[in-house]
């Protein structure tokens, strides 16, 4: 992964260009509501030298109209502009958010066996929202900033150059902490948020885990990682912290000398007559003016370096290869038969590590494949290149003859169903669980794929029958019931490729007899690649391969290969004496 980082020019371009009409009419009142800024101070000079000394109330009641009227504008561009910016920064950071979970989305598996699922959320939920500093707060105060310090300096010349230059001393002194203090900071934010993600990631993986937490009486080894986690974002905000915090000191302390010499020097101005009182005040208010930009793009600047630290990790995200990249897949497949070859493949999860060694086998349309063997032996791997969840890093898969390794995704996974090994159900109804690969499936449908899974067997017992909510995971059903589910979601997608992992795998005898009538149903017709380690399960399969240390130790039906008496013939015996 790359360390770039994205400069501002980027953003400027990605974020800020595409919304340059919103960004104008923003900069716009920003100018209206500083000018209108400058009336207050600028008619103190009138006040104290000209309307007071001669007692003129005619002229009194038009400054005090002119300066509410400027009170009035500043007041409606401050609602208008955060109507218009900031509202916009929400609206693109949730269009970043949907961006960036897309993105995510689109990348391989490989991707999320190694990511925390937490960590992810974290970077698709808090990232992204620096973009607000960009193009609301950020963007409104250092434009806003700029213009306003730029024409305060210009009046302040005018008043007093010597004055002025006193009081420009500390603050380019303060400018040039500011810049340093920043090129610290940003490699501070940045690592927040690797830290704040990984920090989320445990936090989720525990919440999600907390029976076998309870179960192993754990909560305080839980407690001591979550403590940790929190106690290393605490060190790295303090960091940051300093930084800010020394930053704002020196402001105060550079301005606190700046504000004594204008004192001295203007009050010496006045008792020899070369300043009024009037343009003493107008001054004083002026400064103020001109520094609390300065010193508010201090803050702003941390605003955007948070903002562009956030911005480089989404980047990074956005940068990587997608599954389904369009240059290589690029064979669309309209209806397949289901023929599935495997061609001398071979696979490595890391490289220099085989997990499978030249496997070559054809499944034609409609049969079914087992795949026996110990833990570890490669199965599931031969079952994950089939559901094209990984690609061959040499050799080929073949559907109907074309390379699978260049058809588009969508078009091959539209024929593919799955029945996992943990059955991921998603929090809702049993109904909602069913019908999620056919959403707009009808009703005779539904009730086919439940009666064919054997779902009714226990639905009809359930008050609210398939409306029954199931909780996170599924976790209120029995693993044959949770099991039964993913099976009749599987038969309704009428898949033409069909993955079983260990699909009997947490049954009691009962419910695997009745999950052996619906998968009966299920395979019909079907290519099926069966993964079982009950080897009861998979006696009528067309072909049965036996793997051992990634490579096809032996072929056949279940019939020959207990002829042969060599591998599967031991295997099966030893589970027929349990």
């Amino acid at each position: 992964m790359s360390n770039k980082k994205v400069s501002i020019l980027k953003a400027f371009k990605t974020i800020i260009w595409p919304r340059r009409n919103l960004v104008f009419i923003g900069l716009v009142l920003i100018v209206i509501s500083k000018a209108a800024s400058f009336v207050a101070p600028m008619s103190l000079k009138y006040l104290m030298d000209d309307i007071i000394p001669n007692k003129d109330v005619e002229f009194l009641k038009v400054l005090v109209t002119v300066v509410i009227l400027a009170i009035l504008v500043q007041a409606t561009t401050s609602f208008l502009l955060t109507r218009i910016l900031s509202v916009q920064a929400q609206y693109m950071i949730s269009e970043l958010r949907a961006q960036v979970q897309k993105k995510i989305l689109s990348l391989p598996i490989r991707f999320f066996d190694n990511t925390k699922s937490g960590e992810l959320v974290s970077r698709i939920m808090t990232d992204v929202e620096g973009v607000r500093n960009l193009i609301g707060t950020g963007l409104v105060q250092l434009v806003g900033g700029t213009v306003t310090a730029v024409v305060a300096l210009i009046l302040l010349l005018d008043i007093s150059p010597t004055m002025t230059l006193f009081a420009l001393i500390p603050l380019a002194v303060f400018a040039v902490i500011a810049l340093k203090a920043f090129k610290i900071i940003r490699p501070i934010f940045r690592n927040r948020g690797k830290i704040n993600a990984e920090v989320t990631g445990r936090l989720t993986e525990t919440l999600g885990g907390i029976r076998v937490i309870k179960g192993f009486n754990a909560e305080k080894q839980e407690e001591g990682v979550f403590e940790d986690g929190v106690n290393k974002l605490y060190q790295n905000v303090k960091k940051s912290l300093t930084a800010t915090a020394f930053m704002t000191s020196s402001s105060t302390f550079l301005l606190g000398v700046a504000t004594t010499g204008i004192m001295g020097i203007g009050g010496y101005k006045i008792m020899v007559d070369q300043l009024t009182v009037g343009e003493f005040l107008t001054f004083t208010f002026l400064l103020g003016l001109m520094v609390a930009p300065i010193v508010q793009m201090s803050n702003i600047g941390s605003q955007l370096t948070e903002a562009l630290a956030g911005l480089d990790r989404t980047e990074e995200l956005m940068n990587m290869q997608p599954e389904a990249n369009e240059d290589i897949r690029n064979i669309s497949l309209n209806g397949i038969k289901g023929n599935m070859v495997f061609e001398d493949v071979t696979f490595a999860y890391e490289e220099d590590k085989e997990v499978l060694h030249n496997i070559s086998f054809e499944a034609p349309a409609g049969s079914v494949v087992a795949l026996v063997g110990s833990s570890g032996s490669g199965k599931s791997t031969i079952a994950g290149l089939a559901a094209s969840f990984l690609t061959p890093e040499s050799g080929m898969v073949r559907i109907d003859g074309e390379d699978l390794s260049k058809v588009d995704l969508d078009s091959f996974r539209q024929y593919l169903g799955v029945v996992l090994q943990d059955d991921f159900l998603f929090e809702g109804s049993i109904r909602e669980n069913i019908l999620f690969p056919r959403p707009d499936a009808s009703e005779a449908q539904l009730k086919e794929a439940v009666k064919a899974a054997y779902v009714n067997e226990f639905t009809d017992r359930f008050e609210e029958g398939l409306d029954t909510l199931i909780g996170e995971r599924g976790i209120k059903l029995s693993g044959g019931q949770r099991q039964r589910i993913a099976i009749a979601r599987a038969i309704l997608a009428d898949p033409r490729i069909l993955v079983l992992d260990e699909a009997t795998s947490n049954l009691d005898t009962e419910s695997e007899a009745l999950i052996q009538k619906s998968l009966a149903e299920l395979t019909k017709g079907r290519t099926t690649f069966v993964i079982a380690h009950r080897l009861s399960t998979i006696r009528k399969a067309d072909q049965i391969l036996v793997i051992e240390n990634g490579r096809i130790a032996e072929r056949g039906t279940h019939e020959e290969l207990i002829e042969k008496k060599g591998r599967y013939y031991n295997l099966f015996t030893y589970q027929a004496r349990i």
